[in-house]
């Protein structure tokens, strides 16, 4: 690849990268190793203190910080003569600061006032402005990048060229969700009154949002003099995070009015009357209180790593562009044997120049007849593979409204049906309501893509031939040497160069047959489809039905004392008031607290609990270590309760001990602590059941969802056929019964007629107990852990989102409708479970998956 040499490449240094493919650049970039290095090195042989203080370690401070401002500038090719450098809390903090300083004139019998005007294909944050103008009586104009262009080409011009009345245009350098990278000659062109985003006498300033744009790309400011640049330093070098700047074109920093002071920014003011004078420098009057010092020296060192690693922003331009260029290329060319597209591009540009775009693509998959696959379920795939991606609108409302054809009706009535911004709520009504996202940072390699594209191709094509997932493990994604890599590179993308051929994309220069494009990126094309074993359902069924008591019976039951680790199975059980007694009473933390479930740490698994009831103990075992046994109630006089969360819930727990802390510590080789949900502490659940009082609310333990979980044996039977079809090599990868049940780690396991029954139900009694049927369970990607191995295995939870129309739902969730303690109550297997079937089994899925989490433990 050109650009970066690989000698240099900051992927040998994050060594904790290892078997990631990290694809969220645009989100954060990463920081490299020297980097941290040198920075606590840094710490550690200097003493720095308050930049407010006048003593030794106070002047260094102050003196270090000074020094970063100048480096900052230099980056920017620029110096104190035409900027100042005013340190934020990041780039959103910067613009909430233009917003409040900006002098605006509101409307008057003199004039009509100022504008704010703001590109749709803007950040969130810009779009925010407009709530203090709106408090000013000032007009705000949101404009189309369409119609941008066509005041530039006419050339309009304010009919009043002597007013001074002042207006701000914002537009981003590049979009944060497509990577279309505006013009920088915008900047000057609406300046100096050749071109204005609206035709309106007054002087237009430019505020130029430069966050997504710098962290790929060198930017001019000696050339490009926006007046106003906010920005993040962590897209541009991973740390620290929660520090940005306004850098403000000194022409116009007296301008800027404020009216809160805080400590450092006063000259002098009197505590008794209105009386302040601030001080002189633009960063000094607009720096409240005491600024992230430390952050702001640790920005000298990632100058220094970058420069280091890099040679400089120019290399990071060409490289993550050719990245880009050749990814988009394969995206593009990607076919099914039917013709159709894999994936649904969101570009104003055919990624010719990185002039015109920035190392970000954003799609959408495509099943093979044009259907687009939620943006949840390719995330899910993706973290399967370990490669990390970002999905949704990314706080860029009005570009995805733009791409994906979404209408501000659509937008209210999403809102209506639940759907918030940042949630995994992907399709409504099969329309998508967001989208996936990768973009490349200056650490990114050819075999980063080429893993990505491998991704794609395995998650997608392979299904056309009946082939399952190429395997992979944590520490191998797929990708080809480096070596292979390199010569892998499509003959449309000169590896050399940044540029393709431009008719590539739209001509079809990489081939529309699968077996190029595999080749193209390395890859062996799928065999051909295995042949599978079709039965009827009630021949699939024949196998699981249990005695004479009739079709549906329970077979197994499950509890998991403790939160993600291991079932412990009973044949009866008592009944409590929030489930199964003791089931995900307890959970594992980690040093901060944090619960840990099988995403972070598959071990988990590996814990066996076992419960005493007589002895009021539970017994933990795990492979290697000595069983070792926790009281099942706390010691209510010496109790400390502490707080942790559950599902974004608050929960009350406490402390089980050094001992059992100890204990996991050894086992996992990290710290970590089991905690009891407090007796005393009623956790509510969010959905109340239809025969319930208005008065009373049932109860969860550490769940997710719902107190009980349900799975069919019908229904596991058609998924183990499914996955035991010949794989590549012809031979039987096999899921017994057992194994394959335990992944979903349901309570109640029935038997039954048909897969998938059990959707239709709308409640069940067994003997006096009755449950509603709340809705089906949304699955994650724990259901892909072997239970007794902690392996991973990604076939089961892509064949169930084949299998399930890509809505990954298996069992359902139950609560107890009421629950009479004057006498005790047990579930036990082999009882009869009488089924209520819903009045319109015609169930539309999205409502449900809004409501229902991904089950995690």
């Amino acid at each position: 690849m050109s650009g970066i040499p690989l000698e240099n490449n900051p992927c040998s240094i994050l060594c904790f990268l290892s078997g990631t493919v990290y694809l969220d650049h645009a989100g954060a970039t990463l920081f490299p190793q020297s980097q941290l290095t040198s920075f606590t090195n840094d710490l550690m042989e200097n003493v720095y203190g308050n930049p407010h203080s006048q003593n030794i370690s106070s002047k260094l401070t102050h003196d270090t910080v000074e020094h970063v401002r100048y480096r900052i500038l230099e980056h920017f090719h620029t110096s104190t003569e035409d900027y100042s450098v005013i340190f934020t809390a990041g780039s959103t903090a910067a613009l909430k600061l233009v917003a409040e300083a900006f002098p605006w004139v509101s409307p008057g019998p003199e004039s009509n006032g100022s504008r704010f005007c703001y590109l749709t294909d803007s950040h969130t944050s810009v779009v925010g402005m407009r709530k203090v103008t709106t408090a000013m009586n000032v007009t705000s104009t949101p404009v189309r990048p369409e119609d941008v262009c066509v005041v530039e080409t006419r050339g309009t011009a304010a009919s009043d060229p002597d007013c001074q009345l002042p207006h701000l245009f914002c537009y981003p350098a590049q979009s944060n969700f497509s990577g279309t990278r505006y013009p920088l000659s915008w900047i000057g062109e609406v300046k100096a009154g050749r071109m204005c985003p609206v035709s309106v006498p007054g002087k237009w300033f430019v505020l130029l949002d430069a966050a997504s744009y710098v962290s790929t790309s060198p930017l001019d400011l000696s050339v490009h003099q926006a007046d106003f640049v906010p920005l993040s330093f962590y897209k541009i070098f991973g740390f620290p995070t929660g520090l940005g700047a306004l850098l403000v074109n000194n022409r116009v920093a007296p301008l800027l009015r404020k009216t809160y002071f805080g400590g450092g920014t006063a000259a002098a003011y009197l505590a008794g009357e209105d009386f302040y004078i601030p001080r002189q420098s633009v960063a000094e009057r607009f720096e409240d209180g005491t600024i992230s010092f430390l952050d702001v020296i640790a920005l000298k060192h990632g100058f220094d790593a970058l420069e280091r690693l890099t040679g400089g922003m120019e290399n990071i331009k060409q490289h993550t562009f050719t990245l880009a260029q050749y990814t988009y290329t394969a995206l593009c060319a990607l076919r099914y044997p039917n013709g159709a597209p894999v994936v649904r591009i969101y570009s104003d540009s055919e990624f010719s120049s990185p002039e015109v775009q920035g190392p970000v693509i954003n799609f959408n998959v495509l099943d093979h007849s044009g259907n687009i696959i939620g943006y949840s379920q390719v995330d899910k795939m993706a973290s399967l593979y370990n490669i990390h991606v970002r999905t949704g609108c990314f706080c860029n409302t009005g570009a995805c409204q733009r791409h994906l054809g979404i209408s501000d009706e659509m937008v209210r009535k999403h809102l209506e049906a639940g759907h918030v911004c940042g949630d995994n709520v992907d399709l409504i009504d099969g329309h998508p309501t967001g989208s996936v996202r990768i973009s490349f940072g200056y650490m990114s390699t050819l075999e980063d893509a080429q893993a990505f594209l491998r991704f794609i191709i395995a998650m997608q094509l392979h299904q056309c031939d009946g082939q399952p997932l190429p395997q992979t493990t944590p520490g191998e994604v797929g990708a080809p040497s480096e070596s292979e890599a390199q010569d892998a590179v499509p003959a449309t993308v000169d590896r050399c160069s940044s540029s393709p051929r431009e008719d590539a994309p739209t001509d079809s220069g990489v081939s529309n047959d699968l077996s190029s494009i595999v080749a193209a990126v390395g890859l062996r094309p799928p065999l051909p489809m295995a042949t599978r074993t079709q039965q009827t359902p009630s021949e699939k069924a024949a196998g699981v039905l249990d005695g004479g008591l009739g079709p549906h019976v329970i077979t197994n039951l499950y509890l998991y004392p403790i939160k993600s680790c291991a079932a412990f199975e009973v044949t009866k059980w008592p009944i409590g008031s929030q489930g199964l007694l003791y089931d995900r009473s307890w959970m594992v933390v980690n040093h901060n607290g944090v619960c840990l479930s099988q995403k972070q740490e598959p071990r988990l698994c590996l814990i066996q609990p076992f419960i005493d009831l007589q002895q009021k103990i539970m017994v933990i075992k795990a492979k290697g270590m000595e069983p070792i046994a926790v009281p099942l109630e706390e010691n209510g006089e010496r109790t400390q309760i502490c707080q942790s969360k559950v599902c974004a819930d608050r929960v009350n727990t406490y402390n089980c001990g050094e001992k059992i802390s100890s204990w996991l510590s050894r086992f996992f080789g990290h710290p970590c602590q089991l905690l009891k949900q407090s007796s005393n502490f009623q956790r509510s659940a969010k959905k109340r059941v239809k025969d319930q009082s208005a008065g009373s609310t049932a109860t969860l333990s550490l769940v997710n969802e719902a107190q009980y979980l349900l799975i069919n044996r019908p229904s596991v039977l058609e998924l183990q056929q499914q996955l035991n079809a010949s794989d590549a090599n012809g031979k039987e990868e096999l899921f017994p019964m057992k194994e394959l049940i335990s992944r979903f780690r349901a309570n109640i396991i029935t038997s039954g007629t048909s897969p998938f029954e059990e959707e239709t139900w709308d409640e069940i009694s067994v003997g006096s107990l009755s449950f509603q049927v709340l809705g089906p369970c949304h699955r994650c990607q724990m259901i892909c852990i072997n239970q007794q191995t902690g392996q991973r295995n990604q076939n089961v939870f892509q064949k169930l989102s084949e299998s399930r129309a890509r809505k990954v739902n298996f069992g359902v969730y139950l609560m107890h409708t009421s629950l009479d303690f004057s006498s005790p109550a047990f579930l036990s297997v082999g009882s009869q479970v009488l089924p209520v079937l819903k009045e319109n089994t015609e169930h539309h899925e999205l409502p449900a998956s809004t409501k229902h989490q991904d089950v995690i433990s």
